[in-house]
């Protein structure tokens, strides 16, 4: 007879992926233990069995449920009514957004993908580009005639913007929604207007 699956399940797993990636973020994923994941789930190493089958398995459950549910916040925004300037503005605020709170995964993201098979890492970064690509079309929407022959341009003009929200995240992590509501704005008329948009 199949073993049924407990009601507390999906929050077990939750646990195990939360204690798993601070345990990630600040040992390293390869000088990380299952004992130390036992430990900071506070439950045994057979428990974290019964959910996953090693490190590695649970390395791409964190990366893969918080990519794909960051994919999903961003490219999911309502603009509709926006211009495309306000658009940048209300996508980049979500983005800080969206990071508050997940330090862990966010480093565990930087440091540990590399450590998963190609597949799967071909799978995250999917979820990267669809979040890269939604703000470039909002760039380019903006400044049709600057990008529209040089996409060089445009990919870096992109990639500068998560630039700064990625130094935000690692220098003001304990930043609040004001904050980052306000850094959003500084990143918009930054990219937008040069120096003369402050």
């Amino acid at each position: 007879m199949a073993r049924t699956i407990a009601k507390d399940h999906d929050q077990k797993r939750a646990q195990i992926l939360r204690a798993a990636a601070k345990v990630f973020a600040t040992e390293g994923f390869d000088r990380a233990s299952m004992t130390q994941l036992a430990r900071e789930c506070g439950i045994s190493k057979a428990n974290i069995y019964h959910y996953y089958d090693g490190k590695d398995a649970i390395l791409f459950d964190i990366l893969d449920s918080y990519l794909r549910a960051l994919r999903d916040r961003i490219v999911g925004i309502d603009v509709a009514g926006l211009d495309p300037q306000q658009r940048l503005q209300h996508i980049v605020s979500e983005i800080l957004l969206a990071y508050q709170g997940a330090d862990h995964e966010h480093q565990v993201q930087i440091n540990g993908m590399s450590a998963l098979p190609d597949a799967q890492q071909k799978l995250l970064r999917g979820y990267q580009r669809d979040m890269v690509t939604y703000v470039s079309d909002t760039i380019l929407a903006i400044a049709p005639g600057v990008f529209c022959d040089d996409a060089p341009k445009l990919r870096a003009t992109t990639m500068s913007v998560f630039g700064m929200l990625n130094w935000y995240y690692m220098w003001n992590t304990g930043a609040g929604a004001q904050a980052r509501d306000e850094y959003a704005r500084l990143v918009t008329n930054l990219t937008l207007n040069g120096l003369n948009g402050l």
